[in-house]
């Protein structure tokens, strides 16, 4: 064609749009051949001819031709028509977005999105081999959806319409059924040569589509860089999702002679390998940011035929992570292509990992993914294959399967936020503490402590847990597996959860405390406390040394009479271990850095009072009163550990002693400061000042610590000065009776 032929072309095609009516023989062959030479004419770049075209009748032309051909379809000369009217629309809209939006305002993308509909409707979804269609149709669907591609490339109005139209569900609904993932594996020429299409031409046809329908799909969900990705899916994408990583999960067919030559052979293996990845991290983007998918994956454990028409789709992510094993046929690829691939492939797994942690840890999955009604699957299907997959995998030397420690551990972490479901875990059947102790081991990757050390504290804030967890020598093994060393000092966030287990299984826990102080050379509480000194993390420091703080707690209140004659010796080596200037320093100091956190403070006095009742305890608390506290370099933290964590860092310069710290609790009768905690300090100052608690070569120091607190216990012993605080009145008039 000349300059004015395209022109001349347009024009032609609105005469022959005008004609229709007239139902003439030749009309769509007519309409056919125009309409090629015009779409042939307009694959050579010119802008300025492409403006010309946009700023005729050509838009409307081309949505009323369209609309014709679609409702005449029984026409078989409308197929190669509607073939050739899709070029033009695709070529005139190609990087130019004044006729992307006159094609929009004309109607022809959402003319389009109807003609897919319609195919989509012919097609069964998430099936493991193809569907039947033509070559002709093949190519209207593959053109059609590269239309839509060209018109939405950095177009939002364009975008926003096809999203509204549910345009992507369609094109995942054909993309899926025309071109399953491995579906050319079964791919099988009629032994009785009935069918005369060409196989490499209609399955070179079928990945194309497939590749232009997913870079569409991206396009319509728009640039994470630059925005959020607009919302184009739901539960329903589920079962077409899940169904595709089938083709990755053992025994692979032979692959078909028909495709041995290696360029189409190459083709589609890459081809299946490039949608592999967009379905995976297009699933965990759904898992994570969408709530009913979230949810619908959950009851689809359950209910399969409800949820997702006969697709288990969970179940189906969680076989795959199994068992999904890289093709054997990659191993004709290039060595470089290979790695890629298998890389890549690994990296489309920890997706899935993600989104199926992330289906645990909704709170509304909770009971969902629970189920004890399979008395065979303790816990019901999900958490009866989490706990196998720990049992089975737990010997990482022997397996490389890292990934399904990770994914059980961290998903029952999430399940087991409930007491009665914590409990089951640990308690027959199902018993997991055993497998959970073998692997924490020094040489553990820092990932699977990560989650098994996630999963055992959720586990010890049960207190029905803690024999059984202790049975299970989880605080030793937790020593010897380095967690709190120096060189994992980088992964704060594992050692703080560490902390938070031992913390909670010597709660209340004579056997747990022996276990963590005992033998005091090189025993957990010291590693810890080495931990608490050299770290720069109030979180670290304040929960750190509470572990010491329950640990005083359970030593001082069991009584050594219902202990039988080897634990009382325990009893007595861990009191000991524990009356130490390093130990009663660390819970001076939790006090000193405590000012704004009065329960931190307060856990610190009441030890302290504790220790102080042991012959050698007095001067040791007494001492670690008013020393100087060391100057500690805090950081601060968004991540508490508990709620009565720091969440924000205190301040570097805090009280010069701890004994200051107390005084200034005294001296605040804010409601920020709890009645309990001013009476506990009381009480700490009156025990130390009683007959014999501190050696009587301290006298001097002893006096010094009353003379700085006198006045503020005399006032609090006053009633008409602290009203309302009755328990305060009593325990500063104790502390007085004390020092007379």
């Amino acid at each position: 064609m000349n300059g004015s032929a395209p022109l001349t072309a347009a024009s032609k095609l609105g005469d022959l749009l005008a004609q229709l009516p007239l139902n003439q023989p030749d009309q769509w062959s007519d309409i056919e051949r125009t309409a090629q030479g015009l779409a042939n004419e307009l694959r050579s770049k010119n802008v300025e001819q492409q403006t010309a075209l946009g700023q005729t009748l050509l838009p409307q032309t081309l949505t009323s031709l369209l609309k014709g051909a679609v409702s005449d379809s029984q026409n078989p000369a409308c197929k190669s028509a509607v073939f050739e009217l899709l070029r033009v629309a695709a070529n005139l809209c190609m990087d130019h977005d004044g006729n992307r939006g006159v094609l929009l305002d004309a109607g022809f993308p959402q003319t389009v999105v109807g003609l897919l509909e319609s195919y989509a409707e012919s097609v069964k979804p998430a099936q493991r081999e193809a569907t039947a269609i033509s070559i002709p149709d093949l190519k209207i669907v593959k053109t059609a959806i590269g239309f839509l591609l060209n018109a939405s490339v950095g177009y939002d109005a364009v975008k926003d319409r096809l999203v509204a139209l549910e345009a992507a569900m369609t094109i995942l609904k054909l993309s899926t059924a025309i071109y399953p993932l491995g579906s050319w594996q079964l791919y099988q020429l009629p032994s009785d040569g009935s069918s005369s299409e060409d196989p490499t031409e209609a399955w070179t046809l079928r990945s194309t589509l497939a590749s232009w329908s997913w870079r569409a799909i991206e396009e319509i969900r728009g640039d994470e860089e630059t925005q959020p990705p607009r919302l184009v899916f739901g539960p329903d994408a589920l079962p077409l999702l899940a169904s595709q990583l089938r083709a990755f999960v053992p025994p692979y067919p032979e692959p078909p002679p028909t495709f041995s030559a290696p360029a189409s052979h190459h083709t589609l293996v890459q081809t299946d390998f490039d949608i592999y990845e967009q379905v995976c991290g297009l699933v965990e983007s759904l898992s994570l940011d969408v709530e009913d998918v979230r949810l619908s994956l959950a009851r689809g454990l359950t209910f399969p035929d409800g949820e997702h028409g006969g697709v288990a789709c969970l179940s189906d992510l969680l076989t795959f992570v199994e068992k999904g094993d890289y093709p054997p046929y990659w191993a004709s690829e290039a060595p470089g292509e290979r790695s890629v691939k298998e890389k890549g492939f690994d990296l489309g797994k920890g997706a899935l990992v993600k989104a199926i942690v992330e289906v645990a840890g909704e709170e509304k999955n909770t009971d969902t993914l629970w189920d004890d009604s399979e008395v065979d699957k303790p816990g019901g299907e999900f958490v009866s294959r989490m706990v196998e997959w720990i049992r089975t995998y737990k010997d990482l030397k022997g397996t490389t399967r890292d990934d399904l420690i990770i994914c059980a551990t961290l998903s029952l972490g999430n399940i087991c936020r409930r007491d009665a479901h914590s409990l089951a875990i640990v308690k027959p059947p199902i018993s997991l503490a055993p497998d959970l102790a073998a692997l924490l081991d020094p040489d553990t990757d820092i990932k699977v402590k990560h989650g098994v050390i996630g999963l055992l504290k959720h586990l010890a804030q049960s207190q029905g847990n803690r024999a059984a967890l202790g049975e299970a020598s989880i605080i030793q093994k937790l020593a010897t597996s380095q967690i709190w060393s120096e060189r994992a000092d980088m992964v704060e966030i594992i050692q703080a959860a560490a902390v938070g287990v031992a913390k909670h299984m010597c709660n209340s826990d004579i056997d747990n405390t022996f276990s963590l102080v005992l033998p005091t050379e090189g025993s957990p509480l010291h590693q810890i406390l080495e931990l608490v000194k050299r770290s720069d993390s109030i979180a670290i420091k304040s929960e750190g040394t509470r572990v010491l703080v329950n640990a005083v707690k359970s030593l001082w209140s069991t009584d050594p009479k219902t202990l039988d004659e080897e634990k009382v010796k325990k009893r007595d080596a861990a009191t000991k271990a524990i009356v130490t200037e390093p130990c009663v320093s660390a819970l001076a100091r939790l006090i000193g850095r405590s000012k704004r956190y009065p329960t931190l403070i307060n856990e610190g006095v009441v030890a302290l009072s504790l220790v102080s009742t042991h012959p050698n305890g007095g001067t040791l608390v007494l001492d670690s009163l008013l020393n100087p506290l060391p100057t500690e370099a805090i950081r601060t933290t968004s991540q508490p550990l508990s709620a009565v964590s720091a969440s924000e860092g205190s301040p570097v310069v805090g009280p010069r002693r701890a004994l200051d710290m107390l005084i200034a609790v005294l001296r605040d009768g804010s409601p920020s400061v709890p009645a309990e905690v001013r009476s506990n300090v009381c009480a700490l100052l009156g025990h130390l000042g009683r007959k014999g608690v501190v050696a009587e070569n301290r006298t001097t120091d002893l006096q010094r610590m009353k003379d700085s607190t006198r006045e503020l216990v005399e006032g609090l012993a006053r009633e008409t000065e602290a009203p309302g605080n009755p328990k305060v009145v009593a325990a500063a008039k104790r502390a007085l009776e004390a020092w007379a």
